[in-house]
């Protein structure tokens, strides 16, 4: 009778074992190369610079990081999921520019296959997952190449202080939806006035994939703080819609959107030079300006060359109609050509070249980068 009742007490807890099972996992890229970036152009008084850097390309394919991603199974098809991830300089060593230490997502939340993830804390937003590699092959990756050169709103833009939900996958369709606090830094109180020092964010969207075709859709805006001064209380938008379409020989993607009242990020590699000094644009991150209109097309195409390697070409311009505060505003078209070959699953090597004309939307202002470099990812 005993044993009867300890090898049920042992099969009780073996089953308790199994129901709350957890996993973590340890991750991430590793990417560097060596490269070519030259900026050239001239200000409005007619002075004119050029700089060049040859030597270490860091991180162009994919930004270098590392992370851990764990789930615990809480039983009825729940779990408990979480990721934290750091950005990092291969080059250096150093962690990356924000200053956080878990810069690029710092989530915990719940999953269900059957109604969907709900996460907490910071992490990119909708644009960025779900229509940034419909647009383009390159994604929100590969430096001058990426498609937030003209996209904003797509280029790995992260929300701090965020709440996600996204549905499960019904027939090929997922609906996600964020609102962040405050998007950059820890949210504050409101003063004496009334007036709100934080920078409040909204972001949503939809997408299908099946088959050969992938559709997205997604609608991002931001609301200055207010008392802040100039553009103050101001709720700069974007809307973005994107297809691509795999025919097996060729995959071709095209996309066009808005965005009004500023601009939600710019690509690292356009302002890896300060050109400010020479009183031209430099476009950052969350930055209004009352007025301003600015719509987003992009071609593009990636091609298999045997089993192993790829072919990808775009062409992005983001195209001003209204340079609200700034004035007229020129054009800016990104032309690029990139390849990669795969060693192994993980490994890989690649090579850029792209193009850039009236970057930051400056009249004579352009920019060069070449890349040849080496991926790993664990």
């Amino acid at each position: 009778m005993k044993k009867s009742l300890l090898a049920a007490a042992l099969i009780a807890g073996f089953a308790g074992t199994a129901h709350a099972e957890t996993s973590v996992t340890l991750y991430g890229i590793l990417d560097g190369g060596i490269g070519y970036q030259q900026f050239k152009g001239s200000n409005a008084a007619g002075d004119s610079f050029k700089a060049s850097n040859t030597g270490f390309a860091d991180g162009v394919q994919s930004s270098n990081r590392w992370g851990l991603k764990g789930t615990e199974d809480l039983g009825e098809g729940l779990k408990a999921v979480f990721v934290l991830e750091n950005g990092f300089k291969l080059g250096s060593g150093s962690q990356g520019s924000s200053g956080r230490i878990f810069d690029r997502q710092a989530t915990v939340g719940l999953k269900s296959d059957a109604w969907g993830q709900l996460e907490l804390g910071r992490q990119t937003n909708i644009a960025s997952q779900y229509l940034a590699k419909v647009l383009s092959p390159f994604g929100p990756d590969w430096g001058q190449a990426s498609v937030g050169a003209a996209f904003s709103a797509a280029n790995s833009v992260r929300y701090d202080n965020m709440i996600m939900y996204q549905t499960p996958k019904f027939s090929g369709f997922q609906f996600g939806v964020g609102y962040s606090f405050n998007a950059s830094g820890s949210q504050q109180f409101k003063d004496e006035d009334g007036d709100d020092p934080n920078t409040r964010a909204w972001t949503t969207g939809l997408r299908y994939a099946g088959g050969p075709l992938a559709v997205a859709l997604a609608y991002d805006q931001f609301k200055t703080p207010e008392g802040a001064g100039v553009n103050d209380g101001l709720t700069v938008k974007s809307w973005n819609l994107g297809a691509s379409y795999d025919f097996e020989v060729v995959k071709l993607h095209a996309g066009f959107g808005q965005t009004r009242n500023g601009w939600f990020k710019n690509v690292s590699a356009l302002t890896a030079y300060d050109y400010a000094g020479y009183g031209l644009n430099e476009l950052g991150s969350l930055q209004a300006n009352d007025g301003m209109k600015v719509n987003s097309y992009v071609v593009s195409l990636s091609a298999p060359l045997g089993s192993a390697s790829s072919l990808m070409a775009s062409w992005t311009m983001a195209d001003p109609k209204d340079g609200g505060g700034w004035g007229e505003l020129e054009k800016q078209q990104v032309y690029s050509l990139g390849y990669t070959y795969a060693l192994s699953k993980r490994t890989n090597v690649y090579a850029l070249g792209s193009y850039a004309k009236g970057v930051s939307f400056n009249e004579d202002l352009k920019a060069t980068q070449l890349a040849l470099g080496l991926r790993h990812r664990f």
